[in-house]
């Protein structure tokens, strides 16, 4: 059983209809025993990290992933704003401390030569030859919306990225039991799916 975190915020009937298209067993929640009791967690999120960090603290959902994540070493998939929450810190609206999950901070877009915040689909470029590469199509595009973008990561940890501009944009991150996209893969078409297939099928 997959487990989507409801905790007000993010897309999570896309998330759940991507994973119904894959014929996966999973569930909208935010009951902490639903969580326990899952074989792996997806934290999606739309919005500002502040507002994100607070909902899960209120909820009391924060400590309950901490404890799957490294007490019950449980798989868990970070997607756009629930990537971010992965890391140590954010920037926006005022330093906001993450779960510390993958070592690196959350920083603001800054580049006078593109757009921000960064919508639309851009091409994924692989740094490491591993299973999850070659399921994708020779030449993946995926499907961003953001405004904030990881830095300061441990280059061990990432997977694939994107470029924007000037800016290297982490598109995939895994650390240990940990992966993150900073795209939206349920919005990514065949390519997208691919992704929530590999975490759930392979990924430990």
């Amino acid at each position: 059983m997959i487990a989507i975190i409801d905790y007000g915020m993010g897309n999570l009937y896309n998330v759940k209809n991507a994973l119904d298209a894959l014929g996966v067993d999973s569930m909208i929640t935010s009951k902490k025993e639903d969580l326990q009791k899952a074989d792996k967690l997806i934290l999606p999120g739309v919005g500002a990290m502040q507002d994100c960090m607070l909902n899960l603290e209120k909820s009391g959902l924060k400590e309950t992933i901490i404890d799957f994540v490294l007490h019950q070493k449980k798989p868990l998939l970070g997607i756009c704003l629930g990537m971010q929450a992965l890391f140590e810190s954010s920037e926006e609206n005022g330093y906001t401390k993450g779960f510390g999950f993958i070592k690196g901070n959350v920083i603001k877009m800054e580049d006078t030569n593109v757009r921000i915040p960064h919508i639309g689909w851009n091409d994924l470029q692989f740094v490491k030859d591993m299973p999850l590469k070659n399921k994708f199509s020779k030449a993946p595009f995926v499907y961003y919306v953001h405004s904030y973008y990881a830095s300061d990561y441990d280059k061990e940890d990432l997977v694939a990225y994107s470029e924007y501009g000037n800016m290297k944009i982490c598109g995939v991150i895994m650390h240990g039991h940990v992966m993150g996209c900073q795209f939206h893969p349920e919005k990514s078409a065949e390519d997208g799916l691919k992704i929530l297939k590999y975490f759930v099928e392979e990924f430990v």
